[in-house]
């Protein structure tokens, strides 16, 4: 990424003027005509398809819903489609207003399985299941749409050591799963077979090859290039089966609420404190969006489109719920499609919409997407699961880790990790704390926020008045300047300290 010039004026409401070539083609209001908007569309949609239709082959895969998934991915375009619309549209006060793409987020994986594991184990059908999840997340939606109002109070108390630690906790928490797949899947007979390993291997060598080519396009490809090419090894050497691909329906009906409505406080619980983290991720993306749009990143305009962003992340992921989905969030992929089109336009964002409500009412997508061997799947989910646990290292070492946040840390990460390598530690609690408690990231995120309350932060009381967020903004775009990475993590601990609150608490 290139150098910033950041000395807009904020009462002007001048966007920041990038400085490099990283010049845009189509400004954020311009209207491109139908041929560069469709290619840039597709290259969002490509960078993003994978991203939005994994976390629910897993969670189908891990839980046993098999008969459900082609309609359960089906939904997940469909709902994807119309939070990108929304995000892009504004309506009302919600809605940023940027050519943001909305998408099934793996922040809530861990405490999705969790919860499905709580309801599966008191001997519920596969629609209860999916009732109860929905249900629980459709409330729990709620907790994120009234957080977007407060984003800038809560600073002191959802810090980047919490922020980090908890994504840390979520990726490295869910590794278990990647390798479980790469290895052949659970309740695999022949679970680390070899012709699992190369088959899982494959994908991952190719993943890896292509993010070290020289081409953007490439790179930005480089997890769909590697599912692709896994899945036609696979289809090849005779483990791919279309025989039941007659029996799936042509159109995919949305029907709210199709599986009933279920609730259950003990797995709402974990679900509720993942939808307070995730809006600080968010305010990064957008963050990073507003950069390379050229939009201000400080100011009244910037902080109502943080809010509205926001918000608009908790209703969409209370629609996705409505629509039988998995919460939703701002992706960041495609703020290096940015980058790499030079397109910034939101009326981009009503082509990316069409495009995924298309493929949404198509069920066969799904289904296709279901035949994917376990091995295939594993070897992608590694690594983004992977990146997850890194992308909460970077938050930490932003932070800064001195011997107070180490301390919350290292607690922190030992307590979720300590109760999912040795969950018997909870054995003779009652059956609500073990439920609740029993979930790595719950308990992980309540250790990180009571200590981060009651321990004093004596840096950053000395630090606190030579600090200046905006410096330290262009100090990390300049160091980034040969880096053209899609992942813009280290501008996520910085949106917070962009507004104007931040600045004068």
């Amino acid at each position: 990424m290139a150098g910033y010039d950041m000395t807009t004026d904020s009462n002007t409401q001048a966007p920041a003027t990038p400085v490099g070539n990283n010049d845009l083609i189509y400004q954020l209001d311009d209207t491109p005509a139908f041929a560069p908007a469709i290619f840039a569309a597709l290259q969002h949609v490509l960078a993003s398809f994978v991203g939005i239709i994994t976390p629910t082959l897993i969670v189908g895969s891990a839980l046993g819903l098999g008969a459900h998934v082609p309609y359960l991915v089906s939904m997940a375009l469909f709902v994807s489609g119309l939070g990108t619309f929304v995000q892009a549209k504004r309506i009302g006060p919600i809605g940023s207003g940027l050519l943001c793409l909305q998408g099934t987020s793996f922040g809530f994986l861990s405490v999705v399985l969790s919860a499905g594991f709580i309801v599966k184990g008191r001997g519920a059908s596969e629609e209860e299941i999916l009732a109860t999840l929905f249900g629980i997340c459709f409330c729990a939606a709620f907790v994120e749409i009234a957080f977007s109002q407060f984003i800038n109070k809560l600073r002191k108390i959802i810090t980047p050591v919490v922020t980090g630690t908890i994504i840390c906790l979520m990726g490295l928490s869910l590794i278990k799963v990647g390798m479980t797949d790469l290895a052949g899947g659970y309740g695999a007979a022949d679970l680390g077979a070899l012709h699992h390993l190369a088959l899982g291997g494959l994908v991952l060598g190719t993943i890896v090859l292509l993010n070290r080519a020289s081409s953007q396009v490439l790179r930005l490809s480089a997890v769909i290039i590697g599912l692709t090419l896994g899945f036609a090894v696979a289809w090849f050497t005779g483990r791919v089966d279309f025989a039941n691909m007659a029996e799936v329906p042509l159109i995919s009906v949305p029907q709210p609420f199709k599986y009933g409505f279920g609730f259950d406080w003990i797995a709402f619980v974990p679900i509720a404190v993942i939808f307070l983290i995730t809006p600080l991720e968010t305010a990064g993306d957008l963050t990073a969006n507003s950069i390379i749009s050229r939009q201000p990143v400080k100011g009244p305009l910037y902080m109502r489109r943080i809010k509205s962003g926001v918000l608009a992340d908790g209703c969409n992921s209370a629609v996705a719920a409505m629509f039988n989905s998995l919460p939703m969030t701002t992706f960041s992929q495609n703020n290096g499609v940015i980058q790499l089109t030079g397109v910034a336009s939101r009326h981009v964002a009503f082509y990316i919409a069409g495009i995924l409500v298309l493929l949404g009412l198509f069920p066969v997508v799904g289904a296709v997407l279901q035949l994917m061997p376990k091995p295939v799947l594993g070897g992608a989910t590694l690594i983004m699961f992977g990146t997850v646990a890194v992308a909460g290292i970077k938050i930490l070492s932003e932070a800064g880790l001195h011997r107070r946040n180490v301390l919350i840390v290292a607690i922190s990460l030992g307590l979720g990790l300590g109760v999912a390598g040795v969950p018997d530690v909870l054995s003779h609690m009652p059956d609500v704390l073990k439920n609740i408690f029993g979930s790595p990231i719950t308990i992980g995120a309540f250790s990180a926020i009571v200590l981060n309350i009651f321990l004093p932060d004596e840096q950053q009381e000395v630090e606190e008045d030579d600090y200046d967020p905006e410096a330290h903004l262009h100090t990390v775009l300049q160091n980034r300047q040969d880096d053209d990475s899609v992942d813009d993590s280290s501008l996520k601990t910085l949106s917070r300290d962009l507004t104007p609150d931040a600045r004068t608490s």
